[in-house]
């Protein structure tokens, strides 16, 4: 494994992060015994840096994450958590927002029980965009205040801010208020629009992490969840590459880590699991050269969904 700085926050965090919302259900159903294992197998192999939210199976992936971290050094692992968002424990995908001081405050410690942990390293307010942007000025008004509070305070080393629109990046980043941001499907095979946000993060000490380099599920053998909004034409066009690396004697998935995770100019590539086998894999592919013939190939098969604006 290999480390990099997260921008000017100071820490030093794993090329490769591990992202708990696969914990939750989010993608599949869970065996948490193996959930459990994949997070033990994700520190042993030199994973440093865990991300979570309460919205990830409603509550449910920071609570199983907590399991796993038992009897585990806090000073083994950089820990973030979001703020703002809650999802229904019925389905995935019918939330309610909550960007208020006192919301905010009452789901950190919320999350802090939970988990078992006394305190976080970074702090993100969660999909300010959701809702047609109806929640985004209360989040980057009070919702932003408040985390700079506790940031103050000490309660947390950095704030930051995690969603997807490009626009709403290049706005939040300009302002320059937050420590890092999290961005997730627009670095990956099929999406590569992170790259125009770099230079100017670069420039004001942001530090960016790279999410969902399968594409939220697009980019496996399994395709995406039902939640995803996909339309089964677009989702047609992402079963043929997939299967064009099958038939070239290998897997989508281990083309889609290599390639979201060796740009040096992102900090660190965040993928989620729930399987300790497929934790060893991802971390195995990204460290093997890329077939550069595949790449070409495959990303052509996705031109017609190339840089697609998805509104989840």
């Amino acid at each position: 494994m290999t480390y990099e700085q997260l921008g000017n926050t100071g820490m030093t965090i794993s090329r490769l992060s591990f992202g708990a919302s696969s914990l939750g259900g989010v993608f599949r159903d869970i065996d948490e015994k193996s959930a459990v294992a994949a997070v033990h197998t994700a520190i042993a192999l030199g994973i440093n840096y865990i991300d979570v939210a309460p919205a990830y199976g409603a509550t449910k992936a920071e609570v199983v994450l907590g399991r796993a971290l038992q009897g585990i050094s806090r000073d083994a692992y950089r820990l973030s958590t979001k703020v703002g968002k809650n999802t229904s424990a019925d389905s995935y995908g019918h939330d309610s927002f909550d960007y208020s001081r006192d919301g905010i405050r009452r789901s950190l410690d919320a999350s802090a029980r939970r988990i078992g942990v006394d305190r976080f390293d970074i702090v993100f307010l969660h999909d300010i965009e959701y809702e047609g942007r109806r929640h985004t000025q209360w989040a980057l008004g009070e919702g932003m205040q408040t985390l700079l509070e506790l940031k103050q305070e000490g309660r947390v080393d950095a704030v930051g801010i995690g969603m997807y629109p490009v626009d709403l990046w290049e706005q939040v980043i300009r302002e320059g208020l937050i420590d890092v941001g999290l961005s997730h499907n627009i670095h990956c095979l099929n999406d590569t629009r992170l790259n125009g946000l770099l230079p100017l993060a670069r420039q004001k000490g942001i530090g960016m992490i790279n999410a969902s380099p399968f594409a939220s599920g697009l980019l496996t053998s399994r395709g995406a969840p039902k939640w995803h909004p996909a339309t089964p034409a677009q989702r047609a066009v992402f079963s043929q590459a997939a299967l064009h690396c099958a038939r070239k004697g290998t897997r989508i998935e281990k083309l889609a880590i290599q390639f979201s995770s060796r740009n040096p100019d992102i900090a660190t590539t965040m993928f989620s699991s729930a399987d300790p086998d497929s934790v060893r894999c991802n971390l195995a592919w990204a460290y093997e050269p890329i077939d550069e013939d595949l790449l070409k190939e495959v990303q052509e098969i996705l031109a017609p969904v190339s840089n697609l604006n998805w509104i989840y």
